[in-house]
């Protein structure tokens, strides 16, 4: 399917762009830093683990160990949980450019393009 006139002027100007060396290139930071609150948490449970654990090969029954193990687990996921700050901007965009679910794809990035050529001037 050919691009429209619009779509390939567009194309056109983001090709000289990234050439010339403008584009605007930021690295992917699925969910960021791990929030205070589920670190703490995580240690908490990590520790409960350990000690359940202990218990279960002191008194070796194995069921108790296992147990004590995904525990732990849980606790070191817990602790490495991304924080929420990848939602706020989202939601920032969302207000900036409208309703997201009623434009289209290219219409989405026409307004990024125009933000950031904005943003530049």
């Amino acid at each position: 399917m050919p691009l429209s006139e619009h779509e390939q002027r567009l194309l056109d100007e983001m090709e000289r762009n990234l050439y010339g060396g403008k584009a605007d290139v930021h690295p992917a930071r699925p969910g960021g830093r791990p929030s205070y609150r589920s670190l703490v948490l995580g240690i908490i449970v990590l520790l409960v683990g350990i000690v359940v654990l202990i218990v279960g090969v002191t008194s070796q029954l194995i069921v108790v160990g296992v147990i004590g193990f995904a525990i732990m687990f849980a606790g070191a996921v817990l602790g490495a949980k991304p924080g929420k700050a990848g939602e706020a901007g989202s939601t920032r965009a969302q207000a900036k450019g409208g309703t997201r679910s009623r434009s289209s794809f290219m219409q989405r990035m026409e307004q990024r393009w125009d933000g950031n050529q904005e943003d530049r001037l």
